[in-house]
């Protein structure tokens, strides 16, 4: 068996420079700053404006930040994975155009549509790149426009969700750090309780859906909060009895950012304390695939070289996973 592993050598996020904030959507939807930061912990979410804004423009400032802080030149990487459920179009795939954008023309390049599981699921996949040998450096970029597939008019979802991306380097080490396991879970009947109605094959687009809003995130809070509480606290469990870490030895916690008391709950469940749970869902909201890559640029420089983190997440469909993953750098 190889002795390589996909560590994780730089990282870098993007959020717009507009900021939503619970007081304007004070004046949107009958809602107030209190009752939104009680049950969500979402005071503002960055948004991205403009025609012909995709998600693909956050994608590509988050890569080209990336292999800037890196000293990485586009024609090195060897392969780029965008997770996202807002692409800039059915085809081509987002992370075309990302590489096309950044000059990565030796690399290909595909999504992975995994809700807010996304950035786990492709970040596990592009390990597999790493540790067979077959490449050397793969950029996994997590990134969506949630605010183009949100109904300003409901007040259930419009508090909740924010737009941003985050990217990763994956290059092998032989030291031992780096991906270390994950633990990847999915289960379809759970579509109905979070899910967008109308837009793929099997709902065309046509007047009829969109007079209806169908093209927007549809979600039944209660019961997608249940399987999530449990799912994902269980899961960050497993992982950590699956590999006799103990809950001293978990540096970070660094939980998709959904909702405060999803990831309260998943740290009890850990036995981890708040000071080692990374939280910034107050500045972004959910920007779904985004959260946990965002979370890693806005801690990088509390990270040290040896550090055991623990990803978690859930999503829509459902799926849910975590990854253990033991920290490559010291802050630069």
């Amino acid at each position: 068996m190889s002795n390589i592993k996909a560590a994780i050598t730089g990282v870098q996020g993007y959020v717009p420079d507009y900021v939503l904030t619970n007081k304007e959507l004070e004046k949107m939807v009958d809602t107030t700053d209190e009752w939104i930061t009680t049950r969500t912990g979402v005071k503002e979410r960055h948004i991205l404006k403009g025609e012909g804004q995709g998600t693909s423009v956050m994608g590509i400032e988050a890569v080209k930040g990336l292999l800037k802080k890196t000293n990485t030149h586009p024609s090195e990487i060897d392969l780029l994975i965008c997770a996202t459920v807002t692409p800039d179009m059915v085809f081509p795939a987002t992370a075309n155009l990302i590489a096309d954008a950044v000059g990565a023309k030796n690399a290909f390049s595909y999504d992975i549509g995994a809700a807010c599981s996304g950035f786990l699921y492709a970040l596990t996949t592009g390990s597999q790149f790493i540790e067979t040998g077959r490449y050397k450096k793969v950029v996994i970029v997590g990134a969506d426009k949630m605010s183009s597939i949100v109904d300003y008019t409901d007040r259930t979802t419009c508090i909740i969700f924010g737009d941003g991306a985050g990217a990763v380097m994956l290059e092998p080490s032989v030291e031992g750090f780096g991906i270390q396991d994950h633990i990847l879970r999915s289960d379809g009947s759970g579509m109905p309780h979070l899910h967008m109605k109308a837009g793929g094959s099997r709902r065309p687009a046509s007047v009829e859906t969109v007079m209806a809003k169908e093209h927007f995130v549809y979600q039944e809070g209660s019961a997608v909060f249940k399987f999530a509480v449990t799912n994902m606290a269980d899961v960050s469990a497993e992982i950590m009895e699956k590999n006799g870490l103990a809950s001293e030895d978990v540096s970070w916690l660094v939980p998709h950012q959904a909702n405060k008391r999803i990831i309260d709950a998943t740290a009890t469940r850990m036995g981890v304390g708040s000071d080692k749970v990374m939280l910034n869902i107050h500045r972004y909201g959910n920007t779904t695939s985004g959260t946990i890559p965002l979370c890693l640029w806005d801690y990088e420089q509390q990270l040290k070289k040896g550090d055991n983190l623990v990803l978690a997440a859930f999503g829509g469909g459902f799926t849910w996973g975590s990854v253990w993953v033991k920290w490559a750098y010291d802050p630069k």
